[in-house]
């Protein structure tokens, strides 16, 4: 009789790469995010000193 293999590992494996992409996908939209709120404020600076 054939016993079924253990392949728990692989599938914890297969969680923790989801999970670590997930975060670094999450990660890059917060920094993104942010640099394109600081250059709008810094687009906005130097619109109202051109007025």
């Amino acid at each position: 009789m054939e016993s079924i293999p253990d392949t728990s590992g692989y599938m914890i494996a297969g969680y923790v790469i989801a999970f670590l992409t997930m975060g670094i996908h999450v990660l890059s939209l917060y920094i993104r995010n942010k640099n394109l709120r600081r250059d709008l404020e810094m687009l906005e600076s130097l619109d109202t000193e051109k007025k």
